[in-house]
Formats: C-alpha cells, sequence, structure tokens
C-alpha cells in the first residue's frame, strides 16, 4: 500500500486560515479616510461642517468638562474664582467710579449697577481671550489626529458661560440685599444671552484661526478688550452716551447686549429694540463669516502650528 503523501500547502492557504480563525474573513467594509482639503468659500460649507460638528458633539462634550475642571483642578478656592472676579471688579469700580467720581446710575446702586454689566462683559472677555489662544495651546493635539478644529475655541466659550452661570448668583444675591425684585421683563435675558453666546462663538472661531497665522492676536488682545469693555456700557449707562454719538455707539453689539442685559434685570424695563436688534443682526452677518473663514484656514493649521 502507498504511503499517503500530504497535500503541499500554499502560503495563501496558510493565511486563508488564518483569518478564518481569527474571525478576520468577514470584511469589515471600507475605513474611513479623511482627506483635509481647503474648502470652498460657499454656503454648503456651513452644511457640511455642522453636520461634521454634530457627530462629534460627544468630544466637544468631553473636552467642555474636561477645561471647566482643568480650570479649577489644584485650586485651593475652586469654583469660587467664577466669584471673585466679579465681585473684585465691582468693588474697585464702586470706589473709583461712586466715590470719586459720580457716575449716574437711574437711580440704582451703584454697586448692583456696574456688577449687572460686569457679568455679561467677563463672559465675553474671558471666552474670547482663552479662545483666541485655543489652538495654538493644542498643538500635540492638532498635529496628531483629526477632529473639527473649531471645537477647541467652542469648549472655551462653553466653559465661559458655566462661570457667568455661576456668577450670576451673586447678583441674585445683590437684588435681593438691595431689594430690586425681578420682573417679567428678566424673560428678555434668554434671547439676549444667546445673540451674546453665538456673537461670542463668531469671534472666537475668527481670532483663534488668525492667531495660528499671526500671534500678534495674542499679545493685543488684553489691549483690545480693555479698550472694547471702556467702549461698552459697562461701568456707566447708555444715557451718559452723548447724543451725537450714538448712531455710532450702538454698531458695537456688546453695547447693545450689556445695556439690555441691565435694563431687563436691574431696571425692569423692556429691551431697547434697535441696540439688540443691532448685536442680533451683527452676530447674523459675522458668524457664517467667520465660522467659513475658520474653515477654510483649518486645512492649514497643522502645517503652521
Amino acid at each position: 500500500m502507498a504511503p499517503v503523501v500530504p497535500e503541499a500547502i500554499s502560503p495563501a492557504d496558510v493565511e486563508h486560515n488564518t483569518e478564518v480563525r481569527s474571525g478576520l474573513h468577514a470584511n469589515p467594509g471600507p475605513r474611513r479616510v479623511k482627506i483635509i482639503r481647503p474648502p470652498s468659500f460657499s454656503p454648503a460649507v456651513l452644511v457640511s461642517g455642522l453636520s461634521e460638528l454634530f457627530w462629534y458633539r460627544d468630544l466637544l462634550y468631553t473636552l467642555t468638562i474636561h477645561r471647566i475642571k482643568v480650570r479649577y483642578k489644584q485650586s485651593a478656592l475652586g469654583v469660587a474664582w467664577a466669584f471673585i472676579q466679579p465681585l473684585s471688579l465691582m468693588l474697585v469700580y464702586t470706589v473709583v467710579f461712586s466715590l470719586f467720581t459720580r457716575i449716574p446710575s437711574g437711580g440704582i446702586a451703584y454697586p448692583l449697577f456696574v456688577l449687572s454689566g460686569i457679568l455679561p462683559w467677563t463672559f465675553f472677555q474671558t471666552a474670547l481671550a482663552s479662545a483666541a489662544q485655543g489652538l495654538v495651546s493644542h498643538q500635540q493635539m492638532i498635529t496628531k489626529v483629526y477632529f473639527p478644529r473649531e471645537i477647541i475655541p467652542l469648549t472655551y466659550v462653553i466653559a465661559a458661560l458655566f462661570d457667568l452661570l455661576i456668577a450670576s448668583m451673586i447678583l441674585s444675591a445683590m437684588m435681593a440685599w438691595y431689594h430690586v425684585p425681578l420682573t417679567r421683563e428678566a424673560f428678555y435675558l434668554v434671547p439676549i444671552l444667546v445673540i451674546e453666546f453665538f456673537f461670542t462663538c463668531a469671534l472666537a472661531l475668527l481670532f483663534s484661526a488668525v492667531q495660528v497665522r499671526f500671534r500678534d492676536i495674542g499679545i493685543a488682545m488684553p489691549l483690545l478688550l480693555q479698550l472694547w469693555m471702556f467702549a461698552s456700557p459697562v461701568v456707566y449707562g447708555f444715557a451718559q452716551v452723548p447724543v451725537r454719538f450714538r448712531a455710532l455707539y450702538v454698531l458695537n453689539p456688546m453695547a447693545g447686549i450689556v445695556e439690555d442685559f441691565r435694563r431687563v434685570l436691574i431696571q425692569g424695563i423692556g429691551i431697547d429694540n434697535w441696540m439688540l436688534s443691532v448685536s442680533a443682526l451683527a452676530t447674523a452677518i459675522i458668524l457664517p463669516a467667520a465660522y467659513l473663514f475658520f474653515k477654510q484656514r483649518e486645512a492649514t493649521v497643522a502645517d503652521i502650528i
């Protein structure tokens, strides 16, 4: 009887059997590949960009929570810093503009008057100053993995909004101390804060993209915000602005936001429709333009940064 000679096994058969045993024989489908190209400056970029941002919403949430935790990590006072900053500014401005130089406050206690302007301004200032440095400070993350880059500046804006909500507890306590009641006009706070949030997002996207190429933005930002604050009704009211300058003054979107924040919450009167409409219109124009500009610069961020 002739001996049984085993059949020769080719390398292809070995590879096939190995894939079957390891469960890799099933085709998992094509691997998703992201090719970053400079997008065209068209409305279609808004739709595709927002759609992609929606799919990365978990990353946006995770980085925002991380941003809030890191801000107060290893800090002896922790979240109390969200109270200390507006309180300190309120005390300084009260001493300067109430004792040394008298500024009319419309019959409202000046500490409460100025605090109602400091809160919306501090949110804007903190968010913009930190978001402008966002892409530069995340160099290693940007150069190693892809994700929608706008997530980084947006997390700073949302984290600053968290600080605003915490600091609002001080304003509530002072309103109770000075016996200033809430009126139904306070419901206008919702559209006011929505406009401010999206206006801040627009500038955060714009400045963070420019900062990648021109680092002068980070150096000039404190000066810009300081000048911008005195061009907004934070420590004074809109009524103190000379009449001949008011048409130009209201072109500042933060003027309508800060003034109407104080009007509806502290003074208990309705919004200034003209000022808030200018702020809303400016936001509606700047936000899509800034987002399109950011998406154009996104393709070269990893190379330049």
